[in-house]
């Protein structure tokens, strides 16, 4: 017998860490998975095993753990591939087909992606020498993350893996398809702001360099207009230091992404988000359509309703949702309704409290909370075509602003030109 240290979290959302005796990792991620315990990083103990140790650090606080052994293969598949192959591992369960027999068949369809079949191959190891199919998947967890694993965790232990299947499925394809939409829309604008690129800086290399040169004969050394002049030096900064020019374009690139790394710069863009008005609809909608169709998913499989709002506050990228749900998992906790807590958070409407309050008078919280998803998804759809009407005009006008005081700025000395010639 092996010792395994491990660090989890149990149904209530709470961290823990200890160790486990079983023979293999495999046992001891079943052992855990038993115990109700979602499994984040386990690896073998360099202690000799004993009687005291198994399970033992059950009750303790969460520590800074060793990384596991599990190393995740690189390049491996993307959402669109894990939604297909959830799609057809729904419908193989639901056809009968055994469990192993079924991650048989998708191996064997994975032939051009051998990455992919490589886990999969290691996944179904596990399953035949007794293990899970939820501990199988949870070694990948770049691949298959907690919201996954747990639903199919709550899936196997209610009996109806087939139908979380599905619903994964349907999950997965709805984000799919938003994010596509959002992607395409962007496509116009993005173009429209690259060729405003392209040309002011063919303007300034190519264009104005030769104008200059015609100011200076004809004016003979005379002062330019203010326009003419900032619109020259622009050229000559651009013409004599395209290296510093597009460094420092790339650099404030850069400094901008390096920034949004930070918790402090997360906080500013995430703020903006909410708050810049082209934007804030198409983040606020689609946040709270992640929210409810992930939460109303995780517990219509069985996942609890702590570790279902942890998991949930997870899958967010805008860290006011994510303390939004903080907050409702800790009041949940302590004994209040989720709607009372969701009425004091500001990124929530009215609306979709209400009805999350009338989904719990009733008992049908997960089905409303589908609802307020399938609402919401619509009017991400609004709120995208909305942000692209508003962009378009919004970057023309930008263009031609700045291509306009370009053209401006370089007639003027033509006009004065002609007038001294006149004279």
């Amino acid at each position: 017998m092996a010792v395994f240290n491990y660090v989890a979290v149990d149904q209530n959302g709470s961290s823990s860490n200890g160790s486990v005796e079983a023979e293999s990792q495999e046992q001891a991620l079943a052992l855990l998975g038993q115990r109700g315990l979602m499994v984040s990083e386990i690896s073998p103990s360099r202690e000799a095993p004993s009687a005291g140790k198994a399970g033992g650090g059950a009750g303790k606080k969460k520590k800074k753990g060793k990384k596991g052994f599990n190393i995740e293969i690189g390049g491996g598949p993307n959402s669109e591939d894990i939604s297909i192959f959830t799609r057809q591992m729904a419908t193989l369960v639901q056809a009968g087909l055994p469990l192993l027999r079924s991650l048989e068949v998708m191996t064997k369809q994975q032939e051009k992606k051998p990455k992919f079949k490589e886990m999969l191959e290691k996944i179904s190891e596990k399953v035949s020498s007794g293990g899970n199919l939820s501990d199988g998947l949870a070694t990948y967890p770049k691949t298959f993350d907690n919201l996954y694993v747990n639903m199919v965790r709550a899936g196997e232990a209610g009996g109806v893996l087939e139908l979380v299947l599905d619903r994964l499925s349907q999950f997965q394809e709805k984000s799919i398809r938003t994010i596509k939409k959002v992607k395409s829309a962007m496509i116009y604008p993005s173009v429209i702001m690259f060729v405003a690129v392209v040309i002011v800086t063919l303007l300034m290399m190519v264009v104005v360099p030769q104008f200059e040169a015609i100011f200076q004969q004809m004016l003979r050394g005379a002062p330019l207009p203010g326009p003419t002049q900032v619109v020259i030096n622009i050229s000559e900064l651009f013409s004599g230091h395209p290296i510093l020019v597009l460094g420092g374009m790339g650099g404030t690139v850069f400094g901008l992404f390096m920034f949004k790394q930070t918790k402090k710069g997360s906080r500013v863009f995430d703020w903006l988000g909410l708050h810049v008005p082209a934007i804030r609809d198409v983040i606020s909608k689609s946040n709270i359509s992640r929210i409810t169709r992930t939460f109303g998913t995780l517990l219509s499989s069985g996942v609890p309703i702590l570790q279902a709002l942890q998991i949930t506050r997870d899958t967010l990228n805008n860290s006011y949702f994510a303390e939004a749900i903080n907050n409702i998992h800790d009041s949940v906790r302590d004994g209040e309704a989720m709607a009372t807590q969701m009425e004091r958070e500001d990124v929530f409407p009215t609306m979709v409290s209400s009805m999350v309050e009338i989904g719990e008078e009733t008992g049908e919280l997960p089905a409303m909370l589908t609802r307020i998803a399938d609402n919401y998804d619509e009017d991400v759809d609004n709120a995208v075509a909305g942000m692209v009407s508003l962009i378009e005009p919004v970057m023309i006008v930008f263009l031609a602003v700045v291509v306009g005081f370009i053209v401006i700025a370089l007639f003027l000395p033509i006009v004065k030109i002609i007038e001294t010639i006149g004279k």
